[in-house]
């Protein structure tokens, strides 16, 4: 007779949202929650992030604390974020060439992941990219399409792939950093990963789970109270396209939301609180007010149901 699927062991699954600088209020979030609840990351069996996101899941997967993530945004936020005097020369009003280049977030990834590969981390982690171009295949259509590198075991892994150049392919937000190797920033596809993972969890390729077992935490980086005035805006391309990427990131982010919810109720918590004003992914200058809101934000819910649901 089959074994009852509530007997089973549960199979604890962690996901961080995209947003940039506002990755640190993940992280202290994150670092608060370690602290209520000590065991909550090691039972943590799946962990996944897109782009900001991306790189704390690389970094958890990794053992590095949240305080330690904390630390890496405080201490390398500037540098990252800052545009050179060629970069200006190089870029008339933000028309041509990225804002930044991506020499900085290497040489400070670099420094944490060195030459390590996803196989070698220890937890299983799943991160959102996208490619623009799969190549001339032969019997397959040349086009770009969504890639989601993880480090499960079987004939699609990712695990030879080094954590560094999967850090800044999900990172490589358009506008703001160059393409690296082919990709860019998972945030167009998948800026909050949560349906992803569980997709990667229920997979039979994959951690092959039913759904029942599964537990999933949600981590936001801090949602930006923004909105747009009017009722019938008849706008043109010039004026939709410089909204139109946060919006469609905000509504894929709330279709994830929705979906999880929907299959796993209780069982799924989304911890994504608005922030008091809104900050730009790239606003460095803002690390300290993101630290010490994330501190003054209520996380009494949240830490109930890791007790109830996680331990």
């Amino acid at each position: 007779m089959p074994a009852d699927p509530t007997d089973q062991k549960r199979y604890r699954i962690l996901t961080i949202d995209g947003g940039g600088i506002r990755g640190v209020y993940a992280a202290v979030l994150l670092d608060r929650l370690a602290v209520a609840v000590p065991s909550f990351l090691d039972h943590v069996d799946l962990v996944a992030g897109t782009s900001t996101g991306g790189i704390i899941a690389l970094g958890l997967a990794d053992g590095l604390a949240p305080s330690d993530l904390v630390k890496l945004y405080r201490d390398n936020a500037g540098k990252i974020f800052d545009d050179s005097w060629l970069d200006d020369l190089k870029d008339v009003g933000g028309l041509y060439g990225a804002d930044y280049d991506n020499e900085k977030l290497r040489d400070v990834l670099k420094g944490v992941f060195g030459r390590k590969k996803l196989a070698s981390l220890g937890k299983r982690v799943l991160v959102p990219t996208f490619d623009l171009d799969s190549g001339k295949v032969r019997g397959k259509v040349r086009m770009w399409k969504p890639k989601f590198f993880h480090n499960f075991p079987g004939p699609d892994s990712d695990g030879s792939e080094l954590a560094i150049d999967v850090a800044l392919r999900t990172c490589a937000a358009p506008t703001y950093f160059p393409s690296y190797q082919g990709y860019i920033d998972g945030s167009v596809v998948a800026i909050n990963p949560s349906m992803a993972a569980l997709a990667q969890a229920l997979d039979d390729e994959a951690a092959n789970q039913r759904l029942e077992n599964i537990r999933l935490l949600s981590i936001g980086t801090g949602i930006n109270p923004t909105y747009l005035e009017g009722q019938d805006l008849d706008w043109g391309f010039a004026q939709w396209a410089r909204p139109l990427i946060t919006l469609m990131s905000d509504g894929v982010m709330g279709v994830a939301d929705y979906q999880c919810a929907q299959l796993l109720d209780e069982h799924y918590h989304r911890l994504a609180p608005v922030l008091p004003k809104a900050i730009a992914l790239d606003d460095a200058s803002k690390i300290e007010d993101l630290i010490r809101y994330a501190k003054a934000e209520d996380l009494t819910d949240t830490i109930a149901w890791l007790r109830e649901h996680f331990d």
